[in-house]
């Protein structure tokens, strides 16, 4: 999921801003969410600096703190390195500060015309989208599924295991941060991924870098989350090798 936040200090213009961003990911159908709509750069601070996530960022210049929109741009890109900055903001005669300190904006909205701004907006959500969706280097893979209308993305790296689920041809993809129920077999899904997975169960499929332990006796592993995920007897020792 790409979360999305907003850092502006006027409040009225924060909560338009943040129903213009909902009402397009509604529109559009995204797996997206505002995560944060804030006043204070240091929130957003503290959660990217404290989450693994990719983010979208709609953030105004002028924040009456003592960090600016550009300052927090480049703390961001600091935990978030593939996130995408959008500057919303009065002042157009700051935007040469984005290439100064080099914070690699999608985007510098100019707050003079608001049925301009939805636009942008709109084009920035688009934009992101489909850049965060498209699969690159092996470290970046996304495993894709589709739920109602709804294309949902989630990183490999973040995949815990897979379960069949009680509902017939149904899969359930454990994450770090979410779980996802979705029309598939589990063979078809197997087939899709690296070998960081291992079919350990009839009914498991396992992301071996998220292991945190193995009960051999009980033929459990447990996740580095805490959840645990089966093993057969048959399966077990090639999972350990």
């Amino acid at each position: 999921m790409l979360k999305i936040f907003v850092c502006e200090d006027n409040q009225d213009q924060r909560e338009h801003l943040k129903k213009i961003i909902e009402d397009i990911v509604m529109i559009e159908n995204y797996d997206m969410e505002v995560t944060l709509a804030t006043s204070d750069p240091a929130e957003i601070i503290s959660y990217v600096s404290n989450n693994d996530i990719s983010g979208l960022y709609f953030l105004d210049i002028d924040l009456k703190s003592n960090i600016n929109g550009i300052s927090l741009a480049t703390e961001v890109r600091k935990y978030d390195p593939r996130g995408f900055i959008v500057f919303v903001t009065t002042h157009a005669e700051m935007s040469y500060l984005t290439f100064l300190y080099k914070v690699e904006a999608m985007d510098y909205i100019i707050k003079d015309n608001y049925s301009n701004i939805r636009e942008r907006i709109h084009q920035c959500i688009i934009d992101a989208n489909t850049k965060y969706s498209a699969k690159t280097t092996n470290l970046q893979k996304n495993f894709s599924m589709k739920v109602d209308d709804k294309v949902i993305n989630i990183e490999y790296k973040k995949i815990l295991f897979f379960e069949t689920s009680s509902t017939i041809h149904k899969v359930v993809v454990h994450a770090l941060d979410r779980q996802v129920e979705f029309y598939a077999k589990m063979k078809d899904v197997e087939e899709k991924l690296d070998d960081r997975f291992f079919r350990c169960h009839r009914s498991y499929l396992v992301n071996k870098d998220n292991i945190k332990e193995i009960d051999i006796n009980n033929r459990v592993a447990y996740m580095i989350n805490g959840e645990k995920c089966l093993i057969s007897t048959r399966l077990l020792k090639g999972l350990m090798q």
